[in-house]
Parts: C-alpha cells; structure tokens; sequence
C-alpha cells in the first residue's frame, strides 16, 4: 500500500458555484507539508499550499486529506471513456493497494516516517464535482456506485511525498465503513442508525443521523392525540 502521488490545487474559476474552486488537483514533486488546519470556514485544508473556497461545506479539521485509490479512477475511466490523471477526481493523495472505500471511520493510517492521518468520512459529491468531470448526471451517478474515497483527519503532521508506505496502523472495533457511511448518508437511511457506532464519525454526520433518525416513541408512553 503507498501513495503514487500528493496532488495540491490550482485555483481556478468555479462556474457551478461562481468564485473559485481548488478541485484542479495536481501531483507534485517533493516533499509536502502536512498539519491539522482548524475547524471549518476559513478555506484552510492538510496540504500545504492547497485550500478550499467553498467553506461552508469543505476543509477544516474533519476534512484536511482527501484520498482516492487510482485503482477506482481506472475503473471509472474505462467505463466513462476518459483519461484520468491522477488527481483526477480533486484527491489530495491518490493511493495504491489500499481499498479507500472498505476503511473504518476511525482507522489510522502511518504514511512515509512521521505522518498519522485518521478515516472521518465519505465525500458527498456537489455540482461543482459534476461540472469538473463534465459528465451530465455525475452526481447520481456517483452516489449510485458507493465508491466515494475518504476524508482524513491530521492526527500527526509531517511531510508527504509519492512513494510512501502507507501502513494501518489501529482499526477501531466497529464495521461503519467509508462505503456504508456513505450510503447511509446517501440513498439508505435506514443504514444512519448503524453510523453511531463509530465514535470518530464528525460530529456533524452525527447531527446528520440524529435529524433524519425517527425517535421510537417511549415504552408505555401514550399516542399523541390526534390533530383537530
């Protein structure tokens, strides 16, 4: 398992959303500074050199690192019919060898010497992913697949580099994985209740599970009477 390339943004003009957007990721050569940015809504993300301007739904503490095995860029351009590179999809590291998509919320992965980075999520795919690939559909097409790669916490910073190991070095002891979070957050929510599990999910998925969750009325507590 190792990482074939870091790939940082280049800003660029954001049509779905207007502003600007850093999903034109781009493999790099050297070493990359890597630490925790904060929490969400000030643009800030892992990488070095690298950011998001939809803050509101993108970087901060829960989502430094984005991670995207190329094993699934190459089945998603064989079936669309399109090169992509690596980087392809907005990854900050597309890896190798390692199934992104089976890992547990909660796991942690030791990459090159010194760097730990911790499974948070899945990533929800938003228009400006669909006007990026230029494929009508995208989203749902997407989102129907269940392969959406993960986001990862900075538990220790250091630098990364294509090439390096990567090693799992903790599972937590639950079965939410990347794949089922996302299709519970997605098209089964009758899935969400299983989310809770994981005591690493962020806290707004938890918020998430809670809303769309219906509450089991109490043992013995009446019918609530009927509108008038």
């Amino acid at each position: 398992m190792r990482v074939l390339s870091v790939n940082v943004g280049r800003p660029r003009p954001n049509p779905a959303k207007g502003g600007l957007t850093g999903i034109d990721k781009r493999p790099v050569d050297g070493p990359v500074a890597v630490a925790a940015p904060g929490p969400k809504g000030t643009g800030e993300v892992g990488l070095a050199g690298d950011r998001v301007y939809d803050v509101k739904h993108h970087g901060g503490t829960d989502q430094a690192v984005y991670a995207y095995a190329r094993e699934d860029l190459d089945r998603w351009a064989a079936e669309l019919d399109v090169p992509l590179d690596n980087g392809g999809f907005g990854e900050n590291l597309t890896t190798a060898g390692l199934d992104v998509n089976a890992a547990l919320i909660g796991e942690r992965w030791r990459i090159g010497s010194d760097v730990v980075l911790e499974v948070s999520s899945p990533r929800i795919p938003c228009s400006t992913f669909q006007h990026w690939l230029q494929q009508r559909g995208w989203i749902k097409r997407f989102t129907q697949a269940a392969v959406p790669g993960a986001y990862l916490r900075v538990i220790e910073p250091g630098e990364l580099r294509g090439g390096d190991p990567i090693e799992i070095v903790h599972r937590p002891d639950h079965q939410v994985t990347i794949e089922l979070a996302f299709r519970a957050l997605t098209l089964e929510p009758d899935l969400l209740p299983q989310l809770l599990a994981a005591e690493a999910l962020p806290e707004e998925a938890r918020d998430t599970v809670r809303r769309r969750t219906p509450r089991a009325p109490a043992a013995g507590s009446a019918d609530p009477p009927a509108p008038e």
